[in-house]
């Protein structure tokens, strides 16, 4: 069964708040890696089956089965509380439409940003149309890829080593700027290894320890996954 509501925006480990609007493949893929970066994430969907799956993976996850395309119900299971709306479902067309509509233009909705998914370019272009701010075109992969980038908005690249280690390019994050290498020792503070460090195509392969970090530079790091979800700001 699913969840029953308890809904506290204010309690996330991670900034902002999400809805995700659609459960299948690649709406659940969302919501797990939302829910495993410590996010409070709603999921909604008209399917009790595909609640009831999603649950098994993840029961911390809260779920509400009821129609996308009801106002009323969306308003009052708290979506248009929520700061990130994710449209994850395609079909019927005119539901993620109307859904997309319903978050960015509801009187009183807080919703600041909502993220749909389009089956082609005239699906694409209606969604925009209504609202949206940003249109993909997912797999269950790109799902997992866009609940990283929800949560950890300075990632901008991942390559995966095994179950438990990454290679990750990220933004300097904010607390980074102006501090040397030596003076961060991310080995010592945050376990994870420094590969590379400088601006955009002009990386510094191996940086010394005096190098320091601007605004904008990008920074490679390698460490266990976990490790390295506990940078500041990615």
């Amino acid at each position: 069964m699913s969840n029953w509501w308890h809904w506290n925006p204010a309690e996330s480990r991670v900034k902002g708040s999400f809805a995700v609007i659609g459960v299948g493949r690649f709406g659940s893929a969302v919501c797990i890696e939302l829910s495993r970066a410590g996010a409070d994430v709603l999921a909604i969907d008209n399917s009790q089956r595909a609640i009831d799956e999603l649950n098994k993976i993840d029961p911390s996850i809260t779920a509400r089965v009821l129609e996308s395309t009801d106002e009323e119900a969306l308003r009052a299971a708290g979506v248009l509380d929520v700061t990130t709306v994710v449209v994850a479902m395609s079909e019927p067309i005119e539901v993620s439409i109307t859904a997309t509509l319903i978050a960015k233009d509801s009187e009183g909705s807080r919703v600041q940003q909502v993220i749909a998914r389009a089956t082609n370019d005239l699906h694409m272009k209606m969604l925009q149309r209504v609202g949206a701010d940003r249109v993909i075109f997912p797999s269950k992969m790109q799902g997992q890829r866009l609940g990283l980038e929800l949560v950890r908005p300075n990632l901008l690249d991942r390559l995966r080593l095994d179950d438990r280690n990454s290679i990750e390019e990220i933004r300097v994050p904010g607390p980074f700027i102006g501090h040397s290498l030596r003076d961060l020792n991310l080995r010592k503070n945050y376990n994870v290894s420094v590969l590379a460090a400088g601006p955009d195509n002009q990386l510094t392969v191996n940086p010394p320890a005096s190098h320091v970090l601007q605004k904008g530079e990008l920074l490679v790091v390698m460490g266990a996954t976990d490790d390295l979800a506990e940078l500041p700001g990615s």
